[in-house]
This record gives structure tokens, C-alpha cells and sequence, in this order.
């Protein structure tokens, strides 16, 4: 992590709240991964389940019909893979087709398995964190006090999967905009990401496209929120985080090409 990573999205479903269906079949979603790439992704994150607010489970078959044919295609071209799933049979398969690393919105608690499934694997993990399912999720989220609750659950779910024999080399925190938080809860967030890093983990941060970005920018359509995610991405990663999980690579990419430069003169390379 010499520089923040830049993981693009792979959603291969019909009803992703950003762009549900252009990429649900195998062969776009292969072809968009590949763009990404060539854009600059250096991760590509592939879901085959829409956790959107709102939005209901996936069964397994479907989510294994989607996401593997995808998943083993950008592995054989020699991208690094990301699974996005909250299944452990999912994760174990995902592995098995070429993906390297395990990103679950419920930090391997929706699957009883899933800690057990982890704990035999190599692969990096992220965990995420979120208040309640995501059909429920936004309904009424509550917090005493968002950024040090969310640390606290996911200090307890880190040290949970160390306990259950994933090290702490292998996990990634996320503490999960728009996953049970309102507007303010977001914002919140983002003013206090910086301790984080308190976990002792590296952080990733995914706001790319989402509804705080549009109640602050005004724009109503998820998949026209370039300017306000690429603007938040940009302010992560000038706070430290690891990862930015984006829908627009290009555009975050030559972001952080001037703004980590401006910030830091060495990282520019020149």
C-alpha cells in the first residue's frame, strides 16, 4: 500500500441501485471488468447480489450462476479478483474459480460458516461494517455515536476472526457508507475516517455513486454522481485509506494522480 488501491466494480445483476443490468450477463460483465483494468482498476470487486437498500437475498445457485463464469474469465486474463458475497460456499467457490481476496458487506456474519470458510483460506478479507439487512437497513438507523460505534463493532469482529484463525495480516476494514446510516451518519463518518486507523488494518472506502453523495450534490441519478464520488474518493485517500472502491476508475485514477501529487510530490513518480 505505497499508494491507495483502486478496486473497480463488477456488478453482475439486474438490480444494482447504480447501474442494475448493464453488466448482468457474463459476457459484459467480463468485457466491463477488462475496461476497468485498462483504465487502471487494480482490483476488480465482482457481486452477484444487490445489497442495496431495500433489496431482497439472492439464492445460492443464482449468485454462483452469476459471479463464477465472470470471476474465472478476469482471473485467466490475470486480473486480481475480488468476490463480493455473504455466503461461505460462494467464497469457498469464488476462490476455487481464481478470485484472491473475500469482500463481505456483513463481516462473515450473515453465513454461520463463513469465519469457518475464512479461517481456511489465504486470502485477504474485508469487512464491512453495516446495521442491520439491507432490506431493513435504512428504515431507521440509530447510533449513540456513529464513528466510535462503528469502530467498536468492527474492533469486535476483528478480533472475532482472529480468534477463529484469520490473522489480522489478512483483514481490511470498511466502515460501510450507506449500509444502516443516515445522511448526517455518513458525513460523520467521513470527518472522523482517521481513526480507523486505530484498527490496525488497512481501510478501504466505498461511496462511489451513493445516495449521501447525491443529497449533497443534488444529483438524483446514481449513475450521474461522477463528480461528487470522485471527489470523495479523492478526500479518502488524502485521509488514509487503503482502497477505493469505485464504479468511474478513470476518472478517480487521474484524481488521485494530481491530488496525491499535490499532497505528496514523491508519490507522483516524476
Amino acid at each position: 500500500f505505497d499508494r491507495p488501491l483502486v478496486m473497480g466494480i463488477v456488478n453482475v445483476t439486474p438490480d444494482s441501485f447504480s447501474d442494475g443490468g448493464q453488466t448482468a450477463d457474463t459476457g459484459r460483465a467480463i468485457a466491463h471488468g477488462l475496461q476497468l483494468a485498462r483504465e487502471g482498476a487494480d482490483l476488480l470487486d465482482i457481486g452477484g447480489e444487490s445489497t442495496r437498500p431495500g433489496s431482497e437475498g439472492v439464492d445460492l445457485d443464482e449468485e454462483l450462476s452469476r459471479v463464477i463464469p465472470v470471476i474465472e474469465g478476469l482471473a485467466r486474463s490475470g486480473q486480481v479478483v475480488s468476490c463480493d458475497t455473504r455466503k461461505a460456499s460462494v467464497m469457498r467457490a469464488a476462490l476455487a474459480a481464481g478470485a484472491a481476496i473475500i469482500n463481505d458487506v456483513s463481516a462473515l456474519q450473515h453465513d454461520p460458516g463463513s469465519l469457518a470458510a475464512m479461517a481456511e483460506a489465504e486470502c485477504p478479507v474485508i469487512l464491512m461494517h453495516a446495521q442491520g439487512d439491507p432490506k431493513t437497513m435504512q428504515l431507521s438507523p440509530v447510533y449513540a455515536d456513529v464513528a466510535l460505534d462503528v469502530y467498536d463493532a468492527l474492533e469486535a469482529r476483528i478480533e472475532t476472526c482472529i480468534a477463529a484463525g484469520i490473522s489480522r495480516q489478512r483483514l481490511i476494514a470498511d466502515p460501510g457508507i450507506g449500509f444502516g446510516k443516515s445522511f448526517r451518519h455518513n458525513l460523520d463518518l467521513l470527518r472522523q475516517f482517521t481513526i480507523f486507523h486505530g484498527l490496525d488494518v488497512p481501510l478501504l472506502m466505498g461511496l462511489s455513486r451513493k445516495g449521501f453523495i447525491g443529497a449533497l450534490t443534488g444529483e438524483k441519478v446514481a449513475g450521474e454522481r461522477l463528480h461528487g464520488s470522485v471527489g470523495g474518493a479523492l478526500w479518502a485517500a488524502l485521509n488514509g485509506a487503503q482502497i477505493l472502491r469505485v464504479h468511474d476508475v478513470k476518472a478517480t485514477v487521474e484524481a488521485l494522480a494530481v491530488g496525491l501529487a499535490s499532497a505528496d510530490p514523491e508519490t507522483s513518480g516524476l
